[in-house]
């Protein structure tokens, strides 16, 4: 029988904030491919954890070991995560296909790359056809599906979405809710992704812990 380790391993991980523990020696194991759910009310260190995979914070101890690499001290950019926000964190001057290519543009990659890419990005959300209307001209749910194919095209192996549908109508955020479901079956990428709404997590995820105090 194969041991095969856990595709992302936390391993003791501790943040404080003064004296203050945002997150207390935490444990996880999550499987590759899976939709993973941190569920808890606020101030209950989900979106630290997040921020911790996502190398915006880095621990006070622990480890996080992606595919056996240990990547607790990597930079952002040199991890193969991305991180999705509440707000988007879109460019409203800009097109949507300008938007969608900023994160190749900032690496290097070659325009036809992009071009390629950046099809390939609004096909997978829907949104053929949009490449050139302005972010501030689109709908709270085409700018959320704007925001998922500008992580996509960057091929995270791992995605963070922090109260992704938060912002969201109720029919909008059910759509959405199928919409990265079936992006993770094409895709094959691993999603975890923080909420405070029960039937959000048990709807989306394979996985779901609950975190408290």
């Amino acid at each position: 029988a194969s041991s095969a380790k856990p595709y992302l391993q936390i391993q003791g991980l501790v943040k404080k904030f003064g004296d203050n523990y945002a997150v207390d020696h935490i444990d996880l194991d999550i499987e590759k491919h899976e939709i993973f759910a941190l569920l808890g009310s606020s101030g209950s260190g989900k979106s630290t954890l997040l921020r911790m995979l996502a190398g915006m914070e880095i621990p006070n101890q622990g480890k996080i070991i992606l595919d056996g690499q240990d990547i607790t001290k990597l930079a952002p950019y040199d991890r193969p995560i991305n991180m999705m926000f509440q707000s988007y964190a879109l460019f409203p001057h800009m097109t949507v296909q300008e938007n969608i290519a900023f994160g190749l543009r900032v690496s290097g990659k070659s325009e036809q790359y992009i071009k390629d890419k950046i099809a390939y990005g609004l096909k997978l959300v829907n949104l053929d056809g949009y490449g050139n209307r302005r972010i501030d001209k689109m709908s709270g749910g085409q700018q959320q599906r704007v925001a998922m194919a500008r992580a996509i095209v960057n091929e995270p192996r791992v995605l963070l979405l922090d109260e992704p549908l938060g912002a969201l109508d109720l029919k909008l955020r059910q759509e959405m809710q199928y919409e990265l479901v079936r992006l993770k079956k094409e895709l094959g990428i691993t999603f975890i992704f923080v909420t405070h709404d029960q039937e959000e997590a048990l709807t989306m995820s394979d996985t779901v812990i609950v975190m408290n105090n």
